[in-house]
Protein backbone atom coordinates (compact mmCIF):
# COMPACT_ATOMS: atom_id res chain seq x y z
CA UNK A 1 0.00 0.00 0.00
CA UNK A 2 1.12 3.46 -0.89
CA UNK A 3 0.35 6.67 0.85
CA UNK A 4 -2.36 7.69 -1.68
CA UNK A 5 -4.23 4.03 -1.28
CA UNK A 6 -3.69 4.26 2.60
CA UNK A 7 -5.48 8.27 2.20
CA UNK A 8 -8.17 6.89 0.52
CA UNK A 9 -9.00 4.33 2.83
CA UNK A 10 -10.37 6.95 5.16
CA UNK A 11 -7.89 6.58 8.06
CA UNK A 12 -6.05 9.28 9.23
CA UNK A 13 -1.86 9.17 8.81
CA UNK A 14 -0.31 9.16 12.26
CA UNK A 15 3.48 10.79 11.72
CA UNK A 16 6.17 10.65 14.30
CA UNK A 17 7.13 13.42 16.49
CA UNK A 18 10.03 15.95 16.57
CA UNK A 19 13.56 14.05 15.93
CA UNK A 20 15.43 16.98 16.80
CA UNK A 21 14.71 18.37 20.10
CA UNK A 22 14.06 14.40 21.22
CA UNK A 23 18.30 14.32 20.22
CA UNK A 24 19.27 16.70 21.66
CA UNK A 25 17.50 16.06 25.18
CA UNK A 26 19.77 12.72 24.90
CA UNK A 27 23.22 13.07 27.66
CA UNK A 28 25.65 14.75 25.65
CA UNK A 29 24.03 15.86 23.00
CA UNK A 30 22.36 19.29 23.83
CA UNK A 31 24.89 20.71 22.05
CA UNK A 32 25.00 18.57 18.84
CA UNK A 33 23.84 19.03 15.44
CA UNK A 34 21.35 16.55 15.24
CA UNK A 35 21.90 15.58 11.06
CA UNK A 36 25.53 14.64 12.38
CA UNK A 37 23.98 11.74 13.93
CA UNK A 38 23.18 10.10 11.03
CA UNK A 39 27.37 9.95 10.95
CA UNK A 40 28.42 9.71 14.74
CA UNK A 41 25.81 8.26 16.23
CA UNK A 42 23.68 5.89 14.41
CA UNK A 43 22.79 3.73 16.48
CA UNK A 44 20.76 6.77 18.68
CA UNK A 45 18.72 7.69 15.48
CA UNK A 46 18.01 4.48 15.16
CA UNK A 47 16.85 4.17 18.24
CA UNK A 48 14.63 7.44 18.04
CA UNK A 49 12.84 6.52 14.87
CA UNK A 50 11.68 2.55 16.51
CA UNK A 51 10.49 4.22 19.51
CA UNK A 52 8.03 6.73 17.26
CA UNK A 53 6.97 3.40 15.46
CA UNK A 54 6.66 1.45 18.43
CA UNK A 55 3.92 4.68 19.62
CA UNK A 56 1.86 4.12 16.94
CA UNK A 57 3.39 6.29 14.06
CA UNK A 58 3.14 5.33 10.41
CA UNK A 59 5.21 7.36 8.67
CA UNK A 60 8.59 8.29 10.00
CA UNK A 61 10.74 11.44 8.49
CA UNK A 62 14.40 11.04 7.84
CA UNK A 63 16.89 12.97 9.62
CA UNK A 64 18.17 15.29 7.56
CA UNK A 65 16.25 18.34 8.36
CA UNK A 66 18.83 20.93 7.97
CA UNK A 67 21.26 19.32 5.43
CA UNK A 68 20.13 21.66 2.46
CA UNK A 69 22.79 24.60 4.23
CA UNK A 70 25.22 21.84 3.64
CA UNK A 71 24.67 21.72 -0.25
CA UNK A 72 26.04 25.16 -0.36
CA UNK A 73 29.05 24.44 1.87
CA UNK A 74 30.14 20.99 1.81
CA UNK A 75 27.79 18.94 -1.00
CA UNK A 76 29.80 15.73 -0.45
CA UNK A 77 28.93 15.61 3.45
CA UNK A 78 25.43 16.49 2.70
CA UNK A 79 25.04 12.96 0.52
CA UNK A 80 26.93 11.28 3.16
CA UNK A 81 24.13 12.94 5.96
CA UNK A 82 20.85 11.72 3.68
CA UNK A 83 22.62 8.25 2.66
CA UNK A 84 22.65 7.62 5.83
CA UNK A 85 19.77 8.96 6.84
CA UNK A 86 17.84 6.96 4.54
CA UNK A 87 19.27 3.96 5.50
CA UNK A 88 18.59 4.36 9.10
CA UNK A 89 14.91 5.47 8.69
CA UNK A 90 14.29 2.34 6.07
CA UNK A 91 15.22 -0.16 8.16
CA UNK A 92 13.55 1.19 10.75
CA UNK A 93 10.79 1.47 9.45
CA UNK A 94 10.57 -2.07 7.44
CA UNK A 95 9.34 -4.20 9.90
CA UNK A 96 5.90 -2.12 11.19
CA UNK A 97 5.11 -1.30 7.39
CA UNK A 98 5.85 2.28 7.97
CA UNK A 99 6.33 4.98 5.22
CA UNK A 100 9.64 7.25 4.94
CA UNK A 101 9.53 10.35 3.80
CA UNK A 102 12.81 12.37 2.93
CA UNK A 103 12.60 15.45 5.42
CA UNK A 104 13.92 18.87 3.35
CA UNK A 105 13.96 21.96 6.04
CA UNK A 106 14.22 24.90 4.48
CA UNK A 107 16.19 26.03 1.74
CA UNK A 108 19.56 28.10 2.98
CA UNK A 109 20.13 31.51 1.02
CA UNK A 110 23.66 31.14 0.50
CA UNK A 111 25.78 31.36 -2.67
CA UNK A 112 24.57 31.04 -6.10
CA UNK A 113 21.85 28.18 -5.79
CA UNK A 114 18.02 29.09 -5.55
CA UNK A 115 15.74 27.46 -2.95
CA UNK A 116 14.18 25.47 -5.65
CA UNK A 117 18.00 24.76 -7.06
CA UNK A 118 18.40 23.29 -3.80
CA UNK A 119 15.93 21.32 -3.32
CA UNK A 120 16.27 19.77 -6.30
CA UNK A 121 19.66 18.73 -5.58
CA UNK A 122 18.35 17.16 -2.45
CA UNK A 123 15.77 15.58 -4.48
CA UNK A 124 17.88 13.90 -6.48
CA UNK A 125 20.22 12.02 -3.90
CA UNK A 126 16.97 10.92 -1.53
CA UNK A 127 15.21 9.52 -5.39
CA UNK A 128 19.05 7.20 -5.68
CA UNK A 129 18.34 6.34 -2.24
CA UNK A 130 14.99 4.72 -3.05
CA UNK A 131 12.64 7.11 -1.75
CA UNK A 132 9.65 8.96 -3.63
CA UNK A 133 7.78 10.88 -0.55
CA UNK A 134 8.95 13.97 0.73
CA UNK A 135 7.99 15.96 3.18
CA UNK A 136 9.32 20.10 2.95
CA UNK A 137 8.18 21.67 6.28
CA UNK A 138 8.83 24.35 9.23
CA UNK A 139 8.85 26.64 5.91
CA UNK A 140 8.54 30.57 6.05
CA UNK A 141 7.82 30.92 2.72
CA UNK A 142 7.07 29.60 -0.52
CA UNK A 143 10.07 29.61 -2.61
CA UNK A 144 11.33 27.11 -4.04
CA UNK A 145 8.37 25.20 -3.84
CA UNK A 146 6.59 25.11 -7.26
CA UNK A 147 10.35 24.20 -8.89
CA UNK A 148 10.47 21.26 -6.45
CA UNK A 149 6.87 19.85 -7.30
CA UNK A 150 7.34 20.57 -11.03
CA UNK A 151 10.76 18.28 -10.58
CA UNK A 152 9.21 15.64 -8.45
CA UNK A 153 6.58 15.14 -10.99
CA UNK A 154 9.03 15.18 -14.04
CA UNK A 155 12.12 13.10 -12.01
CA UNK A 156 9.84 11.02 -10.15
CA UNK A 157 5.86 11.03 -11.29
CA UNK A 158 5.22 8.54 -7.99
CA UNK A 159 6.63 11.02 -5.85
CA UNK A 160 3.41 12.11 -2.88
CA UNK A 161 4.84 15.64 -1.90
CA UNK A 162 3.92 17.16 1.17
CA UNK A 163 4.25 21.27 1.83
CA UNK A 164 4.12 22.33 5.17
CA UNK A 165 4.21 25.85 6.53
CA UNK A 166 5.44 27.14 10.26
CA UNK A 167 2.92 29.86 11.53
CA UNK A 168 2.42 31.40 14.58
CA UNK A 169 -0.52 31.83 16.80
CA UNK A 170 -1.52 34.98 14.65
CA UNK A 171 -0.71 32.74 11.43
CA UNK A 172 2.13 34.68 10.15
CA UNK A 173 5.11 32.97 9.25
CA UNK A 174 8.82 34.65 11.02
CA UNK A 175 8.97 36.04 7.54
CA UNK A 176 6.06 37.65 8.59
CA UNK A 177 3.44 36.13 5.46
CA UNK A 178 0.08 35.00 5.93
CA UNK A 179 -0.34 31.32 6.13
CA UNK A 180 -3.38 31.44 4.89
CA UNK A 181 -2.03 32.38 1.25
CA UNK A 182 0.28 30.34 1.03
CA UNK A 183 -2.00 27.84 1.64
CA UNK A 184 -4.06 28.73 -0.92
CA UNK A 185 -1.25 28.94 -3.19
CA UNK A 186 0.69 25.75 -2.39
CA UNK A 187 -2.94 23.89 -2.82
CA UNK A 188 -3.34 24.98 -6.19
CA UNK A 189 0.28 23.41 -7.30
CA UNK A 190 0.05 20.81 -9.19
CA UNK A 191 2.77 17.88 -8.21
CA UNK A 192 1.87 18.62 -4.55
CA UNK A 193 0.01 16.10 -2.82
CA UNK A 194 -0.04 17.63 0.80
CA UNK A 195 -0.18 21.18 2.40
CA UNK A 196 -0.53 21.91 6.12
CA UNK A 197 1.21 23.33 8.90
CA UNK A 198 4.01 22.30 11.78
CA UNK A 199 5.97 24.24 14.62
CA UNK A 200 5.26 27.31 16.11
CA UNK A 201 1.96 26.79 17.24
CA UNK A 202 0.76 24.69 19.95
CA UNK A 203 -2.16 22.48 19.27
CA UNK A 204 -4.73 24.59 20.46
CA UNK A 205 -3.44 27.97 18.16
CA UNK A 206 -2.72 25.86 15.29
CA UNK A 207 -5.98 23.87 15.65
CA UNK A 208 -7.63 27.27 15.85
CA UNK A 209 -5.84 28.40 12.61
CA UNK A 210 -6.70 25.85 10.74
CA UNK A 211 -10.60 26.21 11.84
CA UNK A 212 -10.60 29.17 9.63
CA UNK A 213 -9.08 28.14 6.33
CA UNK A 214 -11.15 27.30 3.36
CA UNK A 215 -10.48 23.54 2.60
CA UNK A 216 -12.44 23.91 -0.40
CA UNK A 217 -9.36 24.80 -2.53
CA UNK A 218 -7.05 21.77 -1.38
CA UNK A 219 -9.39 19.85 -4.08
CA UNK A 220 -8.82 16.16 -3.20
CA UNK A 221 -5.14 16.63 -1.61
CA UNK A 222 -4.93 16.28 1.83
CA UNK A 223 -4.45 18.51 4.90
CA UNK A 224 -1.39 18.33 7.00
CA UNK A 225 -1.60 19.65 10.91
CA UNK A 226 1.70 18.90 13.34
CA UNK A 227 2.03 21.30 15.98
CA UNK A 228 4.47 21.36 18.89
CA UNK A 229 3.91 20.24 22.26
CA UNK A 230 2.84 23.33 23.56
CA UNK A 231 5.52 25.95 24.12
CA UNK A 232 9.13 26.21 25.17
CA UNK A 233 10.16 27.40 29.05
CA UNK A 234 13.37 27.24 30.49
CA UNK A 235 14.30 24.71 32.87
CA UNK A 236 17.92 25.88 34.66
CA UNK A 237 19.81 25.69 31.60
CA UNK A 238 17.29 23.40 29.51
CA UNK A 239 14.29 24.33 26.80
CA UNK A 240 11.70 22.36 27.51
CA UNK A 241 8.12 21.63 26.29
CA UNK A 242 5.61 20.48 29.02
CA UNK A 243 2.63 19.95 26.71
CA UNK A 244 0.60 16.80 28.46
CA UNK A 245 0.28 13.82 25.96
CA UNK A 246 -3.25 13.13 26.08
CA UNK A 247 -4.18 17.33 25.67
CA UNK A 248 -2.02 17.08 22.60
CA UNK A 249 -3.60 13.66 21.41
CA UNK A 250 -7.06 14.90 21.97
CA UNK A 251 -6.33 18.41 20.03
CA UNK A 252 -4.76 15.86 17.16
CA UNK A 253 -8.53 14.41 16.95
CA UNK A 254 -9.89 17.52 16.69
CA UNK A 255 -8.11 18.61 13.99
CA UNK A 256 -8.93 15.64 12.01
CA UNK A 257 -12.38 16.63 13.11
CA UNK A 258 -11.72 19.04 11.04
CA UNK A 259 -10.43 18.00 7.97
CA UNK A 260 -6.50 16.72 8.75
CA UNK A 261 -5.89 13.42 7.02
CA UNK A 262 -2.26 13.60 7.93
CA UNK A 263 -1.00 14.03 11.43
CA UNK A 264 1.86 14.31 13.34
CA UNK A 265 4.04 16.50 16.31
CA UNK A 266 6.53 19.03 16.10
CA UNK A 267 9.29 20.27 18.66
CA UNK A 268 8.88 18.78 21.74
CA UNK A 269 6.71 16.12 21.13
CA UNK A 270 7.97 12.45 21.85
CA UNK A 271 6.60 8.87 21.96
CA UNK A 272 4.46 9.36 24.33
CA UNK A 273 2.86 12.37 22.87
CA UNK A 274 2.70 9.71 19.51
CA UNK A 275 0.80 6.96 21.65
CA UNK A 276 -1.64 8.80 23.00
CA UNK A 277 -2.42 10.16 19.94
CA UNK A 278 -2.90 6.75 17.84
CA UNK A 279 -4.92 5.74 20.77
CA UNK A 280 -6.88 8.78 20.07
CA UNK A 281 -7.10 8.74 16.58
CA UNK A 282 -8.38 4.95 16.61
CA UNK A 283 -11.43 4.68 14.22
CA UNK A 284 -11.56 8.50 13.67
CA UNK A 285 -11.63 9.65 9.58
CA UNK A 286 -11.35 13.40 8.69
CA UNK A 287 -14.14 15.34 7.57
CA UNK A 288 -14.90 15.89 4.36
CA UNK A 289 -12.88 18.97 3.26
CA UNK A 290 -16.30 20.28 1.42
CA UNK A 291 -18.24 20.62 4.38
CA UNK A 292 -17.19 23.98 6.95
CA UNK A 293 -16.84 22.85 10.24
CA UNK A 294 -17.95 26.27 11.09
CA UNK A 295 -19.25 29.74 8.93
CA UNK A 296 -15.90 31.74 8.53
CA UNK A 297 -16.52 35.22 9.24
CA UNK A 298 -14.03 37.80 7.48
CA UNK A 299 -12.29 40.65 9.12
CA UNK A 300 -13.75 43.88 8.76
CA UNK A 301 -11.24 45.70 6.67
CA UNK A 302 -12.15 49.65 7.00
CA UNK A 303 -10.50 52.59 4.76
CA UNK A 304 -10.01 54.75 8.01
CA UNK A 305 -9.07 58.42 7.81
CA UNK A 306 -5.67 59.20 6.42
CA UNK A 307 -5.21 63.09 5.33
CA UNK A 308 -1.77 62.34 4.00
CA UNK A 309 -3.14 59.72 1.80
CA UNK A 310 -6.02 61.73 1.10
CA UNK A 311 -3.62 64.62 -0.16
CA UNK A 312 -1.34 62.64 -2.10
CA UNK A 313 -4.30 60.78 -3.63
CA UNK A 314 -5.46 65.02 -5.05
CA UNK A 315 -2.47 65.34 -6.58
CA UNK A 316 -1.57 68.39 -4.40
CA UNK A 317 1.82 68.76 -3.49
CA UNK A 318 2.18 67.28 0.18
CA UNK A 319 5.13 68.43 2.24
CA UNK A 320 6.36 65.90 5.22
CA UNK A 321 9.01 67.68 7.55
CA UNK A 322 10.95 65.49 9.38
CA UNK A 323 11.61 66.70 13.43
CA UNK A 324 14.65 63.94 15.20
CA UNK A 325 12.60 62.82 18.65
CA UNK A 326 14.22 64.37 21.86
CA UNK A 327 16.95 62.94 23.56
CA UNK A 328 15.76 63.23 27.35
CA UNK A 329 11.65 63.49 28.53
CA UNK A 330 11.45 66.50 27.98
CA UNK A 331 8.89 66.79 24.56
CA UNK A 332 7.90 71.13 25.20
CA UNK A 333 10.49 72.14 22.82
CA UNK A 334 9.61 69.65 20.22
CA UNK A 335 6.15 69.59 20.60
CA UNK A 336 6.57 73.63 20.25
CA UNK A 337 8.30 73.29 16.57
CA UNK A 338 5.59 70.21 15.48
CA UNK A 339 2.79 73.35 16.36
CA UNK A 340 5.10 74.96 13.87
CA UNK A 341 5.53 73.19 11.02
CA UNK A 342 1.46 72.64 11.18
CA UNK A 343 0.51 76.21 11.07
CA UNK A 344 2.84 76.95 8.60
CA UNK A 345 1.42 74.08 6.50
CA UNK A 346 2.89 70.84 7.03
CA UNK A 347 0.47 68.05 5.92
CA UNK A 348 2.82 65.41 7.89
CA UNK A 349 5.69 65.05 11.16
CA UNK A 350 7.86 62.34 10.55
CA UNK A 351 9.88 61.20 12.87
CA UNK A 352 13.30 59.01 13.17
CA UNK A 353 13.73 55.74 14.90
CA UNK A 354 16.65 56.19 16.91
CA UNK A 355 18.58 57.80 14.39
CA UNK A 356 22.22 56.81 13.82
CA UNK A 357 21.48 54.27 16.45
CA UNK A 358 21.33 56.57 19.44
CA UNK A 359 18.46 56.14 21.63
CA UNK A 360 16.22 58.67 21.36
CA UNK A 361 12.51 59.05 22.53
CA UNK A 362 10.26 56.70 20.61
CA UNK A 363 8.96 57.34 17.26
CA UNK A 364 5.98 55.67 17.62
CA UNK A 365 5.24 57.51 21.00
CA UNK A 366 5.96 60.59 19.58
CA UNK A 367 3.19 60.23 16.75
CA UNK A 368 0.52 59.16 19.30
CA UNK A 369 1.45 62.31 21.15
CA UNK A 370 1.48 64.17 18.20
CA UNK A 371 -1.90 63.55 16.61
CA UNK A 372 -3.61 63.44 20.08
CA UNK A 373 -2.46 67.38 20.88
CA UNK A 374 -2.02 68.70 17.61
CA UNK A 375 -4.21 66.57 14.91
CA UNK A 376 -1.29 66.84 12.04
CA UNK A 377 -1.29 63.42 10.64
CA UNK A 378 2.54 62.11 11.96
CA UNK A 379 4.64 59.48 9.83
CA UNK A 380 6.82 57.81 12.15
CA UNK A 381 9.67 55.79 11.09
CA UNK A 382 9.90 52.07 11.98
CA UNK A 383 13.28 49.91 11.79
CA UNK A 384 13.93 46.32 11.82
CA UNK A 385 17.12 47.02 13.85
CA UNK A 386 15.96 45.62 17.76
CA UNK A 387 12.12 44.50 17.26
CA UNK A 388 11.00 41.21 15.77
CA UNK A 389 7.73 40.58 13.97
CA UNK A 390 5.69 40.50 16.79
CA UNK A 391 7.33 43.06 18.66
CA UNK A 392 6.48 45.16 15.41
CA UNK A 393 2.93 43.75 14.78
CA UNK A 394 2.19 44.85 18.88
CA UNK A 395 3.49 48.62 18.43
CA UNK A 396 1.35 48.68 15.11
CA UNK A 397 -2.22 47.42 16.81
CA UNK A 398 -1.12 50.28 19.28
CA UNK A 399 -0.40 53.28 16.64
CA UNK A 400 -3.32 52.05 14.87
CA UNK A 401 -5.70 52.30 17.78
CA UNK A 402 -4.50 55.85 18.36
CA UNK A 403 -5.53 56.36 14.92
CA UNK A 404 -2.10 56.56 13.16
CA UNK A 405 -1.84 54.73 9.53
CA UNK A 406 1.42 56.19 8.24
CA UNK A 407 4.81 54.87 8.58
CA UNK A 408 8.42 54.62 6.96
CA UNK A 409 9.91 51.44 7.19
CA UNK A 410 13.29 51.09 7.14
CA UNK A 411 16.61 48.55 8.16
CA UNK A 412 17.63 51.82 10.51
CA UNK A 413 21.06 52.52 11.22
CA UNK A 414 23.50 50.25 13.12
CA UNK A 415 24.65 50.80 16.73
CA UNK A 416 27.84 52.82 16.65
CA UNK A 417 31.10 50.63 16.97
CA UNK A 418 32.08 51.82 20.21
CA UNK A 419 28.99 51.26 21.75
CA UNK A 420 28.97 47.54 21.26
CA UNK A 421 29.76 45.94 23.51
CA UNK A 422 27.39 47.46 25.61
CA UNK A 423 24.93 47.78 22.85
CA UNK A 424 23.74 44.89 20.21
CA UNK A 425 22.07 45.40 17.34
CA UNK A 426 19.42 42.86 15.86
CA UNK A 427 18.07 42.20 13.00
CA UNK A 428 15.90 39.61 11.90
CA UNK A 429 14.77 40.93 8.81
CA UNK A 430 15.03 43.86 6.17
CA UNK A 431 12.66 46.38 5.53
CA UNK A 432 11.44 44.17 2.40
CA UNK A 433 10.20 41.97 4.69
CA UNK A 434 8.81 44.11 6.71
CA UNK A 435 7.43 46.13 4.39
CA UNK A 436 5.96 42.57 2.80
CA UNK A 437 4.48 41.65 6.75
CA UNK A 438 2.93 45.32 7.55
CA UNK A 439 1.18 45.06 4.20
CA UNK A 440 -0.09 41.45 5.34
CA UNK A 441 -1.60 42.59 8.24
CA UNK A 442 -4.51 44.49 7.22
CA UNK A 443 -7.46 41.93 8.07
CA UNK A 444 -5.10 39.94 10.08
CA UNK A 445 -5.60 42.16 13.58
CA UNK A 446 -5.31 45.59 11.59
CA UNK A 447 -8.67 46.90 10.53
CA UNK A 448 -7.42 49.98 9.03
CA UNK A 449 -5.00 49.78 6.39
CA UNK A 450 -1.59 50.99 6.86
CA UNK A 451 0.02 53.84 4.58
CA UNK A 452 3.55 52.32 3.81
CA UNK A 453 6.12 54.30 2.77
CA UNK A 454 9.97 53.42 1.78
CA UNK A 455 13.23 55.08 1.79
CA UNK A 456 15.23 55.60 -1.50
CA UNK A 457 18.51 56.72 -2.03
CA UNK A 458 18.91 58.85 -4.18
CA UNK A 459 22.59 59.49 -4.18
CA UNK A 460 23.75 55.84 -4.20
CA UNK A 461 26.82 54.89 -6.29
CA UNK A 462 24.74 51.70 -7.75
CA UNK A 463 21.28 53.61 -8.22
CA UNK A 464 20.17 50.64 -10.47
CA UNK A 465 20.38 48.31 -7.17
CA UNK A 466 18.31 50.97 -5.25
CA UNK A 467 15.80 50.93 -8.12
CA UNK A 468 15.36 47.01 -7.74
CA UNK A 469 15.00 47.27 -3.99
CA UNK A 470 12.38 49.82 -4.50
CA UNK A 471 10.57 47.99 -7.43
CA UNK A 472 10.53 44.52 -4.75
CA UNK A 473 9.51 47.31 -1.55
CA UNK A 474 6.46 48.10 -3.96
CA UNK A 475 5.65 44.45 -4.66
CA UNK A 476 6.08 43.96 -0.49
CA UNK A 477 3.36 46.82 0.05
CA UNK A 478 4.99 50.32 -0.45
CA UNK A 479 2.56 53.41 -1.63
CA UNK A 480 5.32 55.50 -1.50
CA UNK A 481 8.89 56.88 -0.86
CA UNK A 482 10.61 59.20 1.02
CA UNK A 483 14.35 59.95 -0.84
CA UNK A 484 17.53 60.99 0.16
CA UNK A 485 18.46 65.13 -0.07
CA UNK A 486 19.00 66.26 -3.21
CA UNK A 487 22.00 68.23 -4.16
CA UNK A 488 24.08 67.01 -7.06
CA UNK A 489 22.91 66.38 -10.63
CA UNK A 490 23.22 62.73 -10.25
CA UNK A 491 20.70 62.58 -7.65
CA UNK A 492 18.57 64.35 -9.54
CA UNK A 493 19.12 62.09 -12.83
CA UNK A 494 18.28 59.21 -10.36
CA UNK A 495 15.45 60.78 -8.80
CA UNK A 496 14.05 61.17 -12.73
CA UNK A 497 14.28 57.68 -13.51
CA UNK A 498 12.99 56.83 -10.07
CA UNK A 499 9.85 58.65 -11.55
CA UNK A 500 9.90 56.51 -14.63
CA UNK A 501 10.31 53.43 -12.93
CA UNK A 502 8.21 53.10 -10.15
CA UNK A 503 4.79 53.50 -9.35
CA UNK A 504 4.34 54.48 -5.90
CA UNK A 505 4.01 58.39 -4.66
CA UNK A 506 7.27 60.09 -4.24
CA UNK A 507 8.34 62.95 -1.93
CA UNK A 508 11.81 64.34 -2.69
CA UNK A 509 14.17 64.90 -0.18
CA UNK A 510 15.47 68.18 1.15
CA UNK A 511 17.91 68.82 4.10
CA UNK A 512 19.45 72.53 4.50
CA UNK A 513 23.20 72.57 4.28
CA UNK A 514 23.38 75.15 7.59
CA UNK A 515 27.16 75.76 7.46
CA UNK A 516 30.92 74.70 6.31
CA UNK A 517 31.01 72.69 8.81
CA UNK A 518 27.78 70.76 8.42
CA UNK A 519 28.29 70.09 5.03
CA UNK A 520 32.09 68.68 5.62
CA UNK A 521 30.12 66.45 8.10
CA UNK A 522 27.34 65.05 6.05
CA UNK A 523 30.04 64.22 3.33
CA UNK A 524 32.13 62.31 5.39
CA UNK A 525 29.53 60.93 8.58
CA UNK A 526 26.05 60.32 7.17
CA UNK A 527 25.15 57.37 5.26
CA UNK A 528 23.36 58.60 2.03
CA UNK A 529 24.45 62.07 1.88
CA UNK A 530 26.46 63.54 -0.85
CA UNK A 531 26.69 67.14 -0.89
CA UNK A 532 28.79 68.44 -4.21
CA UNK A 533 31.88 70.78 -3.31
CA UNK A 534 31.15 73.24 -5.54
CA UNK A 535 28.25 73.41 -2.49
CA UNK A 536 30.71 72.69 -0.16
CA UNK A 537 32.35 75.64 -0.84
CA UNK A 538 29.81 78.26 -0.95
CA UNK A 539 29.74 77.84 2.55
CA UNK A 540 33.20 78.90 3.36
CA UNK A 541 33.43 81.58 5.20
CA UNK A 542 29.81 82.88 6.09
CA UNK A 543 28.69 83.20 9.53
CA UNK A 544 25.35 81.82 10.74
CA UNK A 545 22.52 84.66 9.03
CA UNK A 546 24.71 84.33 5.70
CA UNK A 547 24.54 80.67 6.30
CA UNK A 548 21.28 80.44 6.34
CA UNK A 549 19.98 82.59 3.74
CA UNK A 550 22.33 80.48 1.12
CA UNK A 551 20.45 77.66 2.79
CA UNK A 552 17.00 78.62 1.83
CA UNK A 553 18.22 79.59 -1.31
CA UNK A 554 19.68 76.55 -2.32
CA UNK A 555 16.69 74.57 -1.16
CA UNK A 556 14.12 75.82 -2.28
CA UNK A 557 16.09 75.61 -5.58
CA UNK A 558 16.82 72.14 -5.00
CA UNK A 559 12.81 71.67 -4.19
CA UNK A 560 11.86 73.21 -7.31
CA UNK A 561 14.39 71.34 -9.80
CA UNK A 562 12.69 68.27 -8.57
CA UNK A 563 9.33 68.85 -8.68
CA UNK A 564 8.75 67.23 -11.91
CA UNK A 565 9.30 64.41 -10.58
CA UNK A 566 7.94 64.49 -7.01
CA UNK A 567 4.71 64.47 -5.33
CA UNK A 568 5.79 66.48 -2.91
CA UNK A 569 8.89 66.92 -0.44
CA UNK A 570 10.60 65.57 2.62
CA UNK A 571 12.26 68.36 4.29
CA UNK A 572 14.65 67.53 7.06
CA UNK A 573 15.25 69.59 10.18
CA UNK A 574 18.53 70.55 10.79
CA UNK A 575 19.50 70.84 14.79
CA UNK A 576 15.93 71.75 15.44
CA UNK A 577 15.78 74.92 12.90
CA UNK A 578 12.37 74.82 12.72
CA UNK A 579 11.83 78.68 11.46
CA UNK A 580 14.50 77.84 9.02
CA UNK A 581 12.59 75.27 7.90
CA UNK A 582 9.14 77.46 7.79
CA UNK A 583 10.59 80.20 5.69
CA UNK A 584 11.77 77.20 3.05
CA UNK A 585 7.75 76.20 2.99
CA UNK A 586 6.67 79.89 3.09
CA UNK A 587 8.88 79.98 -0.49
CA UNK A 588 7.46 76.49 -1.57
CA UNK A 589 3.90 77.34 -0.85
Amino acid sequence: MNVREHLAGGAPLLFDGAMGTYFASLPGRSEARCELGDLDHPEEIAAIHRAYLEAGCRAIRTNTFDVGADLSRDAGEARRIIEAGCRLALAAAEPYGAFVFADLGPAAREGAASPGEIYCRQADIFIDQGLDHFVVETLPTDEGVPELARYLKERCPSAFLLVSFAVGPDGTTREGLPGRALFQRTAALDGVDAVGFNCMSGPRHLLEFVRGLDLSVLDGKALSVMPNAGYPTVLGRRVAYQGEPDYFAARLADAVGEGAAIVGGCCGTRPRHIACAAAALEGLSPRPAAVPARPRREPEVRPGRNRLRDELASGRRAIAVELDPPTDDDASAFMEGVRALRDAGADAITIADCPVGRPRADSSLLACKIRRETGVEPLPHLTCRDRNLNATKALLLGLSMEGVHNVLLVTGDPVPTQDRDEVKSVFNFNSRKLIRYVSGLTGQGLSVPFQIFGALNVNAANFAKQLELASEKEACGAAGFLTQPVHSPQALENLELARKTLKGKILGGVFPIVSHRNALFLNNEVAGMRVPEEIVRLYEGKGREEAEELAVALSVRAARAMEPYTDGWYLMTPFRRVALIVRIMEELR
